[in-house]
């Protein structure tokens, strides 16, 4: 297992900083959220657009992507990317690039998915989400799949435990925090549906599926 900085994993950390950044400047930041943050699916509604001018925001089918190249602060940015540089280098190695790269936005898409589902039947409220926390949870799944017996600990308990234990702990932390709505500003369920998605992905390339195995991974 290899935590350097491979080329897909470098990439991205680029991307999201890069777009971070630019997200600073305040008369692209708004427009940055209006068209690349996800919107609820429904009518469009009105926002101003950082020039004095307004604009219509709703959803719009790329971003099921672009939503997770934009963050809400620094704190939020900065604990996305350790966790991607963290996760995503061993991940990498294991998968290869280009399976590496289809299972991260793929984990973004189910996130994205997820949560469109959740908003549109359960909270039903209009306001942006943006973040690569649920890319992120697929990442975390993927090293408690393949990795399971790695010593992990939190920042704030220092205590080490299996990487499979940390990561079904932390799933279970997030579903909590969903259903209760303790949190409420964080999407809960997009990082499940992120989890979730990796998951399966991960079993089907594993062959451990019913339908159509293709088993890239033997572990």
């Amino acid at each position: 297992m290899q935590f350097d900085l491979p080329p897909v994993t470098r990439a991205l950390l680029i991307a999201n900083v890069v777009i971070f950044l630019l997200e600073q400047i305040p008369s692209l930041q708004p427009l940055l959220i209006a068209y690349g943050a996800l919107w609820p699916v429904g009518p469009a509604h009105p926002m101003l657009n950082g020039a004095g001018g307004v604009v219509l925001v709703g959803f719009q089918f790329w971003q099921i992507v672009t939503y997770a190249f934009l963050h809400g602060g620094w704190g939020h940015i900065f604990f996305n990317m350790f966790a991607l540089w963290m996760f995503g280098g061993p991940i990498e190695h294991l998968l290869g690039a280009k399976h590496y790269t289809f299972y991260y936005f793929f984990c973004a898409v189910t996130a994205a998915i997820a949560h469109l589902l959740v908003a549109q039947f359960y909270t039903h409220g209009f306001y942006p989400t943006i973040g690569a926390s649920g890319a992120i949870f697929g990442l975390l799944v993927a090293f408690g799949v393949m990795y399971p017996r790695v010593k992990m600990f939190l920042i704030f308990l220092p205590i080490p435990m299996p990487a499979w234990v940390f990561v079904l702990g932390y799933i279970l932390l997030e579903l909590f925090f969903g259903v209760s709505g303790f949190e409420s500003g964080v999407a809960h369920f997009a990082h499940l549906g992120g989890a979730v998605g990796g998951f399966v992905l991960l079993q089907y390339w594993r062959g451990k599926l019913p339908f159509k195995p293709r088993r890239i991974l033997t572990r």
